[in-house]
């Protein structure tokens, strides 16, 4: 019967697609058919999450902490029978995780051992737009980078990876990412889990496509899809990786799991649910601890997004991680060819027979940062993502884009219009979700955040309090962070200036490329 109904359906794509075009619109039929994608009943979690290290820095005698980096070539084994060609930062695939605290100034020597000119970038981190790491901090090979700054912003987990222009998504896909977690007294007297590795543990969700030689696939698309000409939001993997892991397990021995996710795929989006329904809280978006957690059943995270939940455990339980059919906004056939209505298992959950602490959430989280709120005469900004653009331009290296007054907070409007899936990210500064097509903010968009996904059509209104540093000739940049389409142009740049200095900043800087 299954059979029968494949049959019919596929007989109707078929003559859809000649009615469409001939031999073109068959192969997108066949392609269109092929892109809905599952892993659901396949795996069996054999293999135990591996957990990324904990770098420890060096402390010099003026209690600087020191983080040495080196990105580097590997081979790693991802697919059963193949060695694929990686990168890693201290290591052949991702890197450590970085951890301090508010108020410690570090300083990082991050060594390029890779063929390429590559960056690294600290995302999320409040810091000088010198020290940055975007397309303007390139490393060539065998050179050394030594960004320093002082740590002065809210608990979080931020995220580092590569950012050089019209290559990030290639960078990115042969692994080099990993997490940095900033700390301070509010997160350490939470009250939530804080034992990294054990009741605290990081989630760097990524997928993968493969060629039949075991490399990755920088595109994604099959040869058919090569001839219709389909061009998806980047590389839609069928692989899932967490922590670099394929089919992975996590054994748990507390009743309350705190997980720490990042969505550090170039173009998918995960609807993150337990498959026996159970709730669990939301404490943190990418930027901060909520005042409160809250309880949710599904959450849904875009490219470059974070959050942090608590997840309760009865001794004995097994249940699984699922990523379930996103929401994102878009029609036929973008639903499907964007990853709308792919559903996969990520991680199977082992509690042991006996469970260590408590199974009390916090009510309330002390010191949490209030949200970003601005004035009705603040200034505003209108961003318009379409077509590989915003507002109307590619990117260009040289090119100031938006001029900002130091520690201003501004109003931004930013919507997307071609029809596409669209994830905003703000580099230097944190922001607050003031609406969302005109509506209030739902309760999994509030807190600090430096990257909101954008429905196609619809209006998000953010409050977004400019960097403190100053530096008319080194911009920030903002972008779409579906990593195809900021490689292609959909980025722009702004600098920060002295309050009055506005309108004789340079519009134009040197030493970039388009």
């Amino acid at each position: 019967m299954r059979r029968r109904r494949l049959m019919i359906a596929t007989g109707s794509l078929l003559g859809l697609g000649v009615l469409a075009g001939g031999a073109y619109g068959v192969n997108f039929a066949l392609v269109y058919r092929d892109r809905k994608l599952s892993n659901v009943g396949e795996l069996s979690f054999r293999n135990r999450l591996a957990i990324p290290r904990l770098l420890e820095p060096e402390k010099d005698a003026k209690g600087v902490r020191h983080f040495a980096l080196k990105a580097r070539t590997g081979t790693s084994v991802l697919i059963p029978g193949k060695k694929t060609p990686t990168w890693g930062v201290n290591g052949p695939f991702l890197g450590p995780t970085l951890r301090a605290r508010r108020g410690d100034t570090v300083s990082v020597a991050f060594s390029n051992g890779l063929p390429e000119t590559t960056t690294l970038h600290w995302h999320g981190m409040h810091l000088p737009a010198e020290m940055d790491g975007g397309p303007h901090q390139s490393v060539s090979p065998g050179s050394v980078w030594r960004p320093k700054w002082r740590l002065d912003q809210p608990a979080a987990t931020l995220w580092y990876h590569p950012h050089p222009h019209g290559e990030t998504a290639n960078h990115v896909t042969r692994g080099i990412a990993g997490l940095f977690l900033v700390e301070d007294e509010h997160s350490e007297d939470s009250g939530l889990p804080h034992a990294y590795g054990v009741d605290d543990v990081p989630l760097i969700i990524q997928d993968r496509a493969f060629n039949n030689d075991g490399s990755f696939s920088m595109t994604g698309l099959s040869v058919s899809e090569q001839l219709t000409g389909v061009d998806p939001l980047g590389v839609l993997g069928d692989k899932i990786f967490i922590n670099g892991t394929a089919d992975p397990h996590l054994e748990v021995t507390t009743r309350l799991l705190r997980l720490r996710i990042l969505n550090g795929s170039n173009a998918r989006s995960y609807n993150l649910g337990l498959t026996d329904g159970r709730a669990f809280h939301l404490v943190a978006q990418e930027s901060g601890l909520l005042p409160a957690p809250v309880r949710l059943r599904r959450l849904q995270l875009a490219p470059a997004e974070r959050a942090e939940i608590v997840v309760p455990f009865e001794p004995g339980d097994r249940v699984v991680l699922r990523s379930y059919a996103p929401d994102l906004g878009v029609g036929f056939p973008n639903v499907r060819l964007d990853g709308g209505e792919d559903t996969f298992d990520l991680l199977q959950f082992r509690a042991a027979k006996k469970l260590r602490g408590s199974d009390r959430l916090p009510a309330w989280i002390a010191g949490a940062p209030r949200p970003v709120t601005a004035q009705k005469s603040a200034h505003r900004r209108t961003f318009r993502l379409a077509g590989r653009q915003i507002n109307g331009k590619h990117m260009d290296m040289n090119r100031i884009d938006e001029v900002a007054s130091a520690k201003a907070v501004e109003l931004w409007d930013v919507r997307g219009e071609d029809g596409l899936p669209h994830s905003f990210h703000v580099h230097g500064t944190s922001f607050s979700v003031v609406s969302v097509g005109g509506r209030p903010v739902p309760e999994r968009l509030r807190g600090l955040k430096d990257t909101v996904y954008l429905h196609p059509q619809e209006s998000v209104e953010l409050a977004v309090p400019m960097p403190e540093y100053t530096d008319p000739a080194t911009p920030y940049m903002f972008h779409c962070h579906m990593l195809r389409h900021e490689d292609q142009g959909m980025m722009g740049q702004f600098t920060v200036v002295k309050p009055g200095t506005e309108r004789s900043a340079p519009r134009r800087v040197p030493g970039g490329h388009h």
